[in-house]
């Protein structure tokens, strides 16, 4: 049995989950509210103040549903609760971020600024000059659009100028190395 899956998953104070048709789970906090459509062959129960998800079989398919189901409604309560935030780093000469209005204004060494608009859902917090916060209650919305900042300026290799995760490790390479004073024509 999967050890992710079989763990329940404990209701706080103050979060209402409702488990409705086809396996609907919306999860309603304190943030925000959360809705989703799981796999229906999942078993989702409200046991004792937790949420337990089952599977009907041992069919490959239903093992690998088990612990992506479980996983699901533990981020929707958890998002609902404290939210989840993603930091960008931006380095690099004249490399910068301003936060205009919901709207973030990046200068990345391209001949214009870049100006991305906040999603729904989806908060910019900008410290200092290089520090970019995304925050939100949908994981996977808050790491989509720290993806898509993210691409707009990889980190390169050589001198690691671009945009980065926090805590990023960024691979170096050396750079070229120039001939020597003997035989330089």
């Amino acid at each position: 049995m999967s050890r992710i899956g079989k763990a329940p998953i404990p209701v706080p104070q103050g979060v209402v989950i409702t488990l409705g048709e086809n396996n609907q789970v919306t999860v309603k906090g304190p943030k925000g509210t959360l809705s989703q459509n799981l796999h229906p062959d999942m078993v989702i129960t409200q046991e004792d103040g937790n949420i337990v998800v089952r599977r009907n079989s041992d069919d490959g398919l239903h093992r690998s549903l088990h612990g992506l189901t479980r996983s699901l409604v533990n981020n929707m309560v958890q998002g609902v609760t404290t939210g989840y935030t993603k930091t960008l780093e931006i380095s690099g000469v004249g490399y910068r971020v301003a936060k205009d209005g919901n709207d973030i204004v990046m200068a990345l060494g391209f001949s214009h600024p870049v100006r991305i608009a906040a999603a729904p859902g989806v908060t910019f917090t900008v410290e200092g000059t290089n520090r970019l916060h995304i925050a939100g209650i949908d994981k996977q919305q808050v790491g989509e659009e720290a993806a898509k900042i993210r691409r707009i300026r990889k980190p390169e290799p050589y001198k690691g100028k671009g945009i980065a995760y926090a805590g990023e490790k960024i691979r170096r390479k050396a750079g070229k190395t120039g001939k020597t004073g003997k035989g330089k024509k």
